[in-house]
């Protein structure tokens, strides 16, 4: 029995050396965590002084140039993927003449893929491409174009019918004017129009009034809709109205790992030092978050920066007396409450002009300026 109480003895020894071993770790786990801690709070002040500005950012043109060198990889399975999905293209037309549109989403550039499919199967049809990607987009130039073909197709066939189209909608046009000429005209002429949009979600066509004009169109008898989409919260540009009624999409999901090198060319790089789209788009958003009566006064500086793009900035007392006059501010305290604001949003900054005054500028190009004023509108 003796040598079994040593064993049990032996056994429960190390198993209490094993529970000091891991309170001990416990506890040496514990301490580190809190000092980590103290140690953070300390040094947060110094880490705060930090600022995004501060940092050396890249030239564009340079990281284009290293990001054009990064070899291409898995060139033979992209290959066999996009040869796969050929098989698809007659069931994408079968839909497409059922009166459906085409939204493609999933991973990699889908402009490859889609044109291939507009050159080998929409051969009936008359193509317009609109590239998304693009930083702006002429949507009224784009329906001009498409009701130009149509009427083409119209007095090359002389039908008569009940309504008599006499003449082609002017520039002069709204867009509004030139989508229901399209709609009116459509019964008539014996023409298909597919409308080939890639990134319908892209920043030229993200506003509402584009997306409302791009469902009203597809909803005319000889257009037919195919779209891509490459952000997440795509589908949160319509409702469902736009959905199931107008656009009737039919959904693929077709990744194709292409990298996206045409659509990047077009967005500025975050590690560049050149990015006055992103600049826009940021001063846009703080924009919209302020006062009517800030956004006036900005509007004010903007102006006059416009307008004398050779003038070192505008006096404070200058911008102080033409908001006076417009009634956007009542004292100069409230005036300098606009101006802290633009000034911590790194919207405005003062500069020292040569007659020794201190002046008003606004750190942005006269091209995205105006951008950013139409936006603000």
């Amino acid at each position: 029995m003796a040598p079994k109480r040593k064993n049990v003895e032996v056994e429960e020894e190390e198993v209490e050396a094993q529970d000091e071993e891991d309170e001990e770790e416990e506890l040496a786990f514990s301490r580190n965590y809190f000092l980590a801690k103290e140690v953070g709070s300390s040094s947060g002040k110094r880490s705060a002084a930090r600022k995004v500005s501060e940092i050396n950012l890249v030239d564009e043109q340079l990281l284009r140039a290293s990001l054009s060198e990064i070899p291409a990889k898995h060139e033979k399975e992209i290959g066999s993927l996009l040869e796969s999905y050929k098989g698809l293209y007659s069931n994408w037309l079968f839909e497409l003449r059922c009166g459906f549109g085409l939204l493609m989403y999933g991973f990699g550039s889908k402009k490859t893929l889609l044109e291939d499919f507009a050159s080998s199967t929409l051969i009936s049809y008359t193509v317009v491409v609109i590239n998304g990607y693009l930083t702006s987009v002429n949507l009224k130039q784009v329906m001009t174009t498409i009701a130009e073909i149509l009427w083409e197709h119209y007095k090359c066939k002389g039908k008569t019918s009940k309504k008599q189209h006499t003449q082609l909608p002017s520039g002069s046009k709204s867009i509004d004017e030139i989508i229901t000429f399209i709609d009116d005209i459509s019964d008539d002429c014996n023409c298909s129009v597919c409308l080939l949009i890639h990134d319908i979600d892209g920043p030229a066509l993200r506003d509402p009034d584009s997306q409302q004009h791009l469902a009203r169109v597809s909803c005319c008898s000889c257009i037919c809709l195919v779209a891509s989409i490459d952000h997440v919260n795509a589908p949160l540009l319509w409702d469902k109205k736009m959905v199931h009624t107008q656009f009737k999409w039919s959904c693929h999901h077709v990744p194709t790992f292409v990298p996206y090198k045409i659509e990047g060319l077009f967005n500025p790089l975050i590690l560049s030092s050149s990015g006055h789209v992103q600049t826009t788009k940021t001063a846009l958003v703080v924009l919209q978050s302020l006062t009517p009566n800030a956004q006036s006064v900005f509007r004010v500086l903007a102006e006059f920066q416009l307008a004398n793009e050779k003038e070192e900035g505008m006096h404070v007392s200058e911008l102080y007396n033409k908001c006076r006059e417009q009634f956007l501010v009542s004292s100069q305290v409230t005036l300098n409450a606009h101006l802290t604001e633009f000034k911590d949003h790194k919207l405005v900054k003062m500069r020292r002009h040569s007659d020794g005054q201190d002046c008003l500028h606004i750190p942005l190009p006269s091209n995205a300026l105006e951008k950013l004023l139409q936006d603000l509108a």
